[in-house]
């Protein structure tokens, strides 16, 4: 059976997701450009890129960045907004050689969808596509304040689709499942996401055994520093 990250991400989620829009990608990449200056030459990876919002931003300065996603309907999306190299893959298995890439961006929490040492792996793989001084951004959630805000169920409705969702937290992963209805013809499907949720120091003790040194947290895509109020954990890692 398929996983729910190769069933979900397509024209529902980017519809779903619209919210999350060009005025907010361009904010975090132009924080990510700051502290992290080295995704602004040579080639650059938007992992997991979808629809391409951050890349389309990060492309006005860094003509090398490239994007890699497993959807194929999100990936033609991205190919509308920003015509350049795009690349379907699957991050379990990145067709890239060691040292091609002078950064790598994980925008919007495309971490933690795997078990364990899957997830470990990853990071492992990542840094070693990197070049010396190469960096690798991770814009991922506050579990903590995953664990405090979470709404156990709501009924929204986007772009005439109702939706139903209930939230848990089972053992150390947060579960979002939803059952989209659209108006008119009651048509329904289901969808879920299972994240891992990972403590600040877990993240950097798994990037420390990758060889990753943390450089940088920030709380939000403005760069405020990170806090206990922050609603992001947004970490800028570099080759050790």
């Amino acid at each position: 059976m398929a996983e729910w990250f190769e069933r979900w991400f397509d024209e529902d989620y980017a519809l779903l997701y619209a919210h999350r829009d060009e005025t907010e990608a361009r904010e975090a990449v132009t924080t990510a450009l700051r502290v992290a200056p080295e995704l602004a030459s040579g080639p650059v990876m938007d992992l997991a890129c979808g629809a391409g919002r951050h890349l389309a931003v990060l492309r006005e300065t860094n003509a090398q960045a490239l994007g890699l996603d497993l959807s194929e309907a999100l990936l033609a999306q991205a190919a509308e907004g920003s015509p350049g190299h795009l690349l379907r893959g699957d991050m379990r298995s990145l067709p890239f050689r060691p040292g091609t890439f002078s950064g790598i961006a994980l925008w919007f929490t495309p971490f933690g969808y795997f078990d364990e040492a899957r997830n470990q792996q990853l990071l492992v793989e990542l840094a070693a596509l990197l070049r010396p001084g190469g960096v690798l951004l991770m814009d991922y959630l506050h579990a903590a304040q995953v664990r405090a805000t979470l709404v156990p169920e709501d009924v929204t409705s986007r772009a005439g689709i109702q939706v139903v969702s209930r939230r848990r937290i089972e053992g150390n992963r947060v579960i979002k499942e939803m059952e989209l209805i659209r108006a008119g013809t009651g048509e329904s499907r289901k969808a879920m996401e299972s994240v891992r949720l990972y403590e600040p120091e877990e993240i950097t003790a798994m990037g420390a055994r990758a060889g990753l040194r943390l450089r940088a947290v920030l709380g939000d895509y403005a760069g405020r520093p990170f806090s206990a109020e922050s609603p992001r954990w947004i970490g800028i890692f570099h080759m050790a």
